[in-house]
């Protein structure tokens, strides 16, 4: 059964081992990183698992001081992955793991953070289908 069924997040989709997360953003490593103005956005396909995609979502406290604010816009990323990530496709099946930065310095509309995950998950998806 594919993981993007149905409309919710299931925590086999959250990333958070550690080890995996350092090798996400190892200097060294396989790691893609590309820019969705407020998003940014670091890929890698997964070596440990066979298939699914994983995902995390960061706020720096250095961008916004207040943790409702950054709750808050964690929240609106996350729905707008849980919302847009039928786009990935076929992608969906492969092991990738996918980090979210959020880069403004105040919380945006839903709005502009769904259109950043909508042009993230663009991305994501030619760039996995190219290396097929």
């Amino acid at each position: 059964m594919p993981m993007v069924a149905s409309g919710r997040l299931y925590k086999r989709e959250k990333l958070c081992s550690v080890t995996a997360i350092d090798a996400l953003f190892d200097r060294s490593g396989s790691s893609v990183s590309s820019t969705s103005y407020p998003l940014r956005f670091v890929w890698r396909k997964s070596g440990v698992r066979k298939s699914g995609v994983q995902f995390m979502i960061s706020v720096p406290k250095k961008r916004l001081r207040h943790a409702v604010d950054r709750v808050a816009v964690r929240r609106r990323v996350r729905e707008a992955y849980r919302l847009n990530r039928l786009m990935l496709g076929d992608v969906a099946e492969m092991p990738i793991d996918i980090a979210f930065i959020y880069l403004a310095d105040k919380v945006l509309p839903s709005v502009q953070i769904h259109a950043a995950m909508r042009k993230a998950l663009d991305k994501l998806r030619d760039a996995n289908s190219e290396a097929k």
